[in-house]
């Protein structure tokens, strides 16, 4: 079992820089690959970004590839989306998954845990 709490999320104008984290506990988390997610009311889930157990491997959306970065911390137990130049269309609630590592990271299914969300808003 893993236990996921995102934090970080707020109110922010366009053009702003957020940092969402996500803090893991239970199951032994550097064996997991660790994904963000986004909800837009009225909207599907849709993947945002996908870190490996190592860190080395990254993907992105392309809606927010240049924008935003992930990274994880495996002693710290946490992973990050840092999201720059932050658009109107990125308003959502932002979720942190985790699978086991393997073949694919940007399909919801393909993860077995989530957090609770983490609402972010870009408004002007």
């Amino acid at each position: 079992q893993v236990q996921l709490v995102e934090s970080g999320g707020g109110l922010v104008q366009p053009g702003s820089s957020l940092r969402l984290s996500c803090a893991a506990s239970g199951r032994t988390f550097s064996s997991y690959t660790m994904g963000w997610f986004r909800q837009a009311p009225g909207k599907e889930r849709e993947f945002v970004a996908a870190v490996g157990w190592t860190g080395g491997f990254k993907t992105y959306a392309d809606s927010v590839k240049g924008r935003f970065t992930i990274s994880r911390d495996n002693v710290k137990n946490t992973v990050y989306l840092q999201m720059n130049s932050l658009k109107p269309e990125d308003t959502a609630v932002y979720y942190c998954a985790a699978k086991p590592s393997g073949r694919g990271a940007t399909g919801p299914a393909m993860y077995e845990y989530w957090g609770q969300g983490t609402q972010v808003t870009v408004s002007s």
